[in-house]
């Protein structure tokens, strides 16, 4: 397995993603567009999960396919960014058409943001327009780190951010990931540089640091944003899609958000606990039918899963540092000298 060619969620034909973000507030929107709809399911972990239109993803449910999915900032505030992609994808003439009906399916989750040191008094909530204007900026290339839905994250110590990975398998299929990284647990190993993730980097791809000489204690491994600052509140979650160009149903790809949860606990720790909102929506758009259902399905979740460890890992390497943050970026902390 090797890396597509961007590294980025976009190596899969048919998908593009746009940021829309504000650096004030410290916080953004990041929405997953394809050419035409595709069939998408979900997995949730954490405990403390903000979402919209998550039921209809399971296998069980009416509905085969989607037209976009939403990461944002802003908790339940985040979650009006989806009906600014609902408004722009209407325009588009995209959705569920029911006789002269057209209604765009846009299932969405959010990230606690709220106080990591951006301007919060805003008099209308500001989603609804970030969504409708990551919906215009969609494209084959986005900016990772401190971008769009990454803009406000933070993790134990250190800022989160926006990461994305991809891998080509020896089959031909394509697998990426996108996560919005904001995590209570930690990214990297104890108060250094190395990230959980090393095993699973590609190309020195977040540093190519690999594991430390010494063994990091189990007490360090668990450390929390609260037990780093005393006064500072839960800001949690790790929100993701992971997608594919193998053709799968909705129970195959909801079995590919479950193997995905694995890249996250690989790159986080800890993870999926109570106060996070840890989730995966996972995305197929088709294009390549399955060889021996059994065997891909397994290389496919398997992929994912490193796909998305090494997305975390890149989101927290890549976040630049900006006035008002209450956490350093990996960047200034490490790379400083």
């Amino acid at each position: 397995m090797r890396p597509g060619p961007r590294n980025l969620i976009t190596d899969i034909d048919g998908l593009y993603v746009g940021n829309a973000e504000h650096h004030g507030i410290k916080t953004g929107v990041t929405v997953l567009v394809g050419d035409k709809p595709f069939v998408a399911s979900v997995d949730v972990m954490g405990g403390s999960p903000g979402t919209r239109e998550t039921d209809l993803l399971d296998p069980d449910r009416m509905v085969e396919s989607i037209d976009a999915l939403v990461l944002a900032g802003g908790s339940a505030f985040g979650l009006d960014a989806a009906s600014g992609v609902v408004d722009g994808l209407v325009k588009k003439g995209r959705g569920f058409t029911i006789g002269p009906a057209t209604i765009p399916i846009v299932p969405a989750a959010i990230i606690f943001d709220l106080i990591n040191g951006g301007d919060k008094s805003w008099g209308e909530n500001p989603y609804r327009e970030m969504g409708a204007q990551a919906l215009e900026n969609a494209g084959v290339d986005f900016a990772l780190g401190t971008a769009g839905a990454g803009t406000g994250a933070l993790t134990a110590g250190l800022k989160g951010g926006l990461g994305s990975a991809s891998l080509l398998l020896e089959s031909g299929v394509t697998v990426g990931a996108l996560i919005a990284a904001n995590p209570t647990g930690t990214v990297t190993m104890g108060d250094g540089p190395h990230f959980w993730a090393n095993s699973f980097e590609i190309d020195a791809e977040f540093g190519g640091l690999g594991a430390p000489a010494d063994r990091i204690s189990q007490a360090q491994a668990a450390m929390t944003k609260r037990h780093l600052v005393d006064d500072f509140g839960p800001s949690n979650t790790a929100i993701a899609i992971v997608a594919t160009d193998a053709k799968l149903t909705k129970a195959q790809a909801k079995r590919m958000a479950v193997a995905a949860q694995d890249g996250i606990a690989r790159a986080i720790s800890p993870s999926h606990t109570p106060v996070d909102g840890d989730l995966v929506f996972a995305v197929s758009t088709g294009a390549r039918p399955l060889g021996d259902p059994i065997v891909d399905a397994i290389d496919i979740g398997h992929a994912a899963a490193v796909c998305l460890s090494r997305a975390v890992a890149r989101s927290v390497y890549l976040a630049s540092a900006a006035p008002g943050d209450v956490m350093p970026s990996w960047r200034q902390k490490f790379a400083a000298g």
